[in-house]
């Protein structure tokens, strides 16, 4: 059912075995406790992308609260799980800001215009699959090619990191990472799968410790300082005007002053340009094999079919995304963070994800928190980064091995490594004028383009999933 929960049990204690399904629900109290477990869990990504991608983070926290109580209706409160910011759009936006004027409010516009036509992309492909069925992705999207498409949308984000924010203080940007490290692999259970989050929140402190106690450091800031050729100061970020080190704070709280407690964030309306949705549509591809693969896992712990609503879930993701990016919010995507709750709970009720959708509504209603958000220094966003898209990376090698993916076949060696480096590189081909292909949409393209030409040509047909020979 859409709404309306069974207590299970007692609704204060689980058997050993026992799990509440997504149907039942504990008392109110503890399910209040429950959603605000999936509300942390999902907060380090969820506010960490939209500043890589340079959107307001308020706004990317509230519609992802809107975006789950959305899924959850469109799927008819079969598949719990919550809709955060999505990381496989970082590369084509930052193609975006590249090609029209960096971190301006238009090019804000741009940025979710582009992601707007992506989400329709992606409803349409979700109402494709509720209509042909789960196996006309398999046919199109094998797993060699999702696996490819997975790890070039994270180690193509390399470049950020490397050219973004580590630079702003190294230091700070190595200490975050060990720290992040650390608290992954040696806390068990909620801790370990929040630590980003921690890690974040010591790499902050750190820098503010640092700011009054080392004082300020000399580095580049993006869209900071800008100067031209000559050294003068000049307006709009682009080839002939860059950004220039200068001596600043870590930490900058002026914003957070002037922010109010209550209020509405800075919703901003969209702007469609043709050029820029196509950096964003290879994001599409992954997407889907990212929802296929969650709704999958979901439906393996809580022991039902889910197959029939693989197609409203897909869906369900493009509304959400449509939605938000209609306000000047993030993409959207179910999250794996998530899902590792309720492993690790056996709590699996959709009440859990109501109840942290309102919540991330009203930390949206906190302008002032929003400020906090935004004032996360470089170097810190630089240690967490290099961790999670590193992890996205390995998320496609994962895809390969489970699903015994064949490398000795030229088919499936030769698309994919070219498909890579040029997402890595980042490699840049100009089509016509300002309009090229470059980094993840290049190689994604190529990668899928070029491995079921490659298999027309050799009159191969494509493996059946999981039975390649590895």
């Amino acid at each position: 059912m859409v709404l309306g929960w069974t207590k299970h049990g007692d609704g204060k204690h689980l058997a050993p075995g026992e799990v509440v399904r997504p149907d039942e629900r504990l008392t109110w109290p503890r399910m209040i406790g429950f959603g605000a477990q999936h509300v942390i869990a999902m907060f380090g990504a969820t506010f960490v992308f939209p500043l890589v991608m340079g959107l307001d983070p308020n706004v990317a926290v509230m519609m992802s609260g809107v975006a789950t109580i959305m899924f959850l209706l469109i799927v008819k409160g079969k598949i719990p799980s919550y809709l955060g910011t999505s990381a496989s759009f970082v590369g084509g936006v930052f193609a975006i800001r590249a090609a029209f004027g960096g971190d301006t409010p238009g090019t804000d516009a741009i940025v979710t215009g582009a992601i707007l036509i992506a989400g329709l992309v992606l409803a349409l492909a979700g109402v494709a699959i509720h209509f042909l069925g789960v196996q006309i992705i398999h046919k199109i999207f094998p797993p060699v090619v999702t696996g490819a498409v997975v790890m070039l949308i994270g180690f193509g984000l390399a470049f950020v990191v490397a050219d973004v924010y580590w630079p702003q203080d190294q230091w700070v940007a190595l200490i975050t990472m060990v720290v992040t490290f650390v608290v992954i692999v040696m806390s068990k259970g909620f801790i370990g799968r929040i630590g980003v989050l921690i890690g974040l929140v010591v790499g902050f402190v750190l820098s503010w410790v640092l700011d009054k106690t080392a004082g300020p450091i000399t580095s580049v800031l993006p869209g900071a300082n800008l100067r031209d050729a000559a050294g003068a100061l000049c307006q709009n970020e682009g080839t002939y005007c860059v950004a220039t080190a200068f001596q600043h704070d870590r930490v900058n709280f002026a914003n957070l002053a002037k922010a109010p407690w209550i209020g509405i964030p800075d919703f901003h309306a969209p702007d469609i340009k043709a050029s820029a949705v196509l950096l964003v549509l290879p994001a599409v591809i992954a997407l889907i094999a990212e929802n296929i693969g969650h709704v999958k896992a979901v439906g393996e712990m809580t022991g039902t079919d889910v197959d029939p609503y693989v197609g409203r879930a897909v869906a369900a993701d493009g509304v959400a995304t449509v939605v938000a990016s209609a306000v000047g919010g993030s993409p959207t995507t179910t999250y794996a963070e998530n899902i590792g709750v309720m492993a690790a709970t056996k709590v699996y009720s959709t009440a859990a994800y109501y109840i942290a959708g309102v919540i991330a509504i009203l930390f949206g209603l906190c302008p002032k928190f929003g400020a906090l958000v935004a004032a996360t220094p470089g170097g810190v966003l630089g240690g967490v980064t290099v961790i999670l898209y590193g992890m996205i990376g390995l998320l496609g090698a994962k895809i390969w091995v489970e699903n015994r993916v064949d490398f000795a076949d030229p088919v499936n060696m030769v698309p994919i490594g070219a498909g890579i480096i040029l997402a890595v590189g980042p490699v840049k081909h100009v089509i016509a004028g300002d309009f090229r292909l470059e980094g993840i949409a290049f190689g994604t393209i190529v990668v899928v383009g070029g491995y079921h030409l490659l298999r027309a040509l050799s009159g191969r047909p494509a493996t059946p999933v999981g039975s390649e020979a590895g």
